[in-house]
């Protein structure tokens, strides 16, 4: 009985370093329902057990930008949802607060577009299974109404932001031989031109280019590296740029004429994405654009 108690118990926590989606648990009910009631119980309830605490992210060390709201907050809540231990960056304290006391959720002020504090942050940690780069910024115009210091603000925040990150992070990475890295571009891109997105288009078209460099160049060392592609989120960054506009009914009218499906984006879908390309599920996936705009492209 004690013999078959350990082997029952064995097979259990054997199971945890399966993928859940393909155990067949009708097989180990009907396998161990041969057996005494007792140890089936004991089975079922461990297996119930670690099922229920087990995550996609599990133990997964992870790092990401402009966490305060929209995509960068849904996506800090998915990840430790999956069991994830996140480190939240945002240059917005009082909304990062948000965030506080959430399990697995550690928040700090960072301002990702100074070297010295990103520098800073790295040495916080050991190694970083997963770095997120999420900080953005929209300048509505033309290249006409791009003024120098548009240009030069957005770049910044846009391109630079995941360069000095990156530059910081992926040593360590490097060390262990092992890393993943996500970096926020979108579909207003080399993907598709968009009526006045000059210079937020050729920025997020640089992330897609940078995406594919770090990716091609450290490929065989271990490192993955994706960028994701919205179309247009429901966030309160997009709220706040409607209202900013002179007619806010007709701007929002002419963001929903756009969408093919009818209706916008949610921050929550674009961090189910996310949790897919910082899981080990996306293990084979790298140097790609992740398309997700209810073909608005087509």
């Amino acid at each position: 009985m004690q013999v078959l108690l350990n082997w029952d118990i064995n097979i259990a926590f054997r199971a945890v370093h399966c993928d859940f989606k393909r155990v067949n648990v009708l097989s180990f009910i009907a396998f161990h329902l041969s057996y005494e009631p007792c140890v089936f119980t004991l089975f079922f309830y461990t297996f119930r057990f670690l099922l229920k605490t087990m995550g996609r992210l599990d133990g997964k060390v992870i790092v990401l930008s402009a966490a305060a709201q929209g995509i960068g907050k849904a996506s800090t809540i998915a990840f430790a949802k999956e069991g994830a231990q996140v480190t939240a960056t945002d240059i917005n304290g009082e909304k990062l607060k948000e965030l506080d006391g959430i399990p697995g959720i550690k928040t700090k002020v960072v301002d990702v577009t100074k070297k010295d504090q990103v520098e800073a942050l790295a040495k916080d940690f050991d190694y970083v299974d997963v770095l997120f780069n999420v900080a953005g910024f929209v300048h509505h115009g033309s290249i006409l109404e791009c003024e120098e210091s548009d240009w030069d603000f957005t770049m910044n925040v846009n391109v630079r932001s995941m360069y000095l990150m990156i530059k910081a992070f992926l040593p360590k990475m490097l060390a262990r031989k092992s890393g993943n890295i996500i970096n926020m571009a979108s579909v207003a891109s080399s993907i598709k031109g968009v009526v006045n997105r000059c210079v937020y288009s050729t920025s997020k078209a640089a992330i897609i280019g940078l995406t594919k460099s770090v990716a091609a160049d450290f490929l065989e060392q271990g490192i993955r590296c994706n960028c994701i592609c919205p179309g247009t989120v429901d966030t309160p960054s997009l709220r706040q740029r409607i209202q900013d506009r002179p007619d806010p009914e007709q701007a929002f009218k002419d963001f929903m004429a756009r969408q093919k499906s009818g209706r916008l984006c949610t921050a929550e879908e674009v961090a189910h994405l996310c949790v897919y390309l910082a899981s080990d599920e996306s293990a084979y996936v790298t140097g790609t654009e992740a398309i997700i705009d209810g073909g608005w492209r087509l």
